[in-house]
């Protein structure tokens, strides 16, 4: 028996019967064709499985078959709003680098902040520093469906 016969008995398929290799009779009880007692094979039960039945499980289908995460350095408050139409309407998470906002325009860096805020308390976002040095700035942002799960 080959290694994926041994693997499709173990999965509860059939296995077609084809013409096998005797074993070479190396002397008494190596390699006799005498049926084993289920004392000599562990793989006796005793009487055959039954089959199992596919025809009652239900497949699992996603509402949205994927996810397109959108990593963006936004510029202008323009790309901030693409974030949030892209969290909210689209279910799509962000990867955004504020750095270019927090080092040229204060106040848009502000303003994206209060959209995040605004995001995490109105619709349930969430929101997860992933790196913070003096050249990038890292947030995660994803919709409520998608869970960001911290683990230290």
């Amino acid at each position: 028996m080959t290694l994926m016969d041994t693997i499709k008995k173990s999965l509860g398929f059939e296995i077609e019967e084809g013409p096998r290799q005797q074993p070479r009779n190396n002397g008494p009880g190596m390699g006799s064709s005498s049926p084993r007692s289920p004392r000599q094979n562990p793989n006796f039960t005793g009487s055959p499985r039954p089959r199992p039945t596919y025809e009652d499980i239900e497949p699992i289908i996603p509402e949205q078959p994927y996810y397109e995460i959108v990593l963006i350095r936004p510029r202008t408050i323009d790309d901030i709003n693409y974030v949030v139409d892209q969290v909210l309407e689209e279910k799509n998470p962000v990867i955004l680098d504020l750095s270019f906002l927090e080092n040229e325009s204060p106040a848009n860096f502000k303003l994206a902040g209060d959209k995040i805020k605004q995001m995490r308390s109105r619709y349930g976002a969430q929101a997860l520093l992933l790196s913070r040095t003096s050249e990038k700035n890292l947030i995660v942002i994803s919709p409520k469906k998608v869970k960001l799960v911290k683990k230290a």
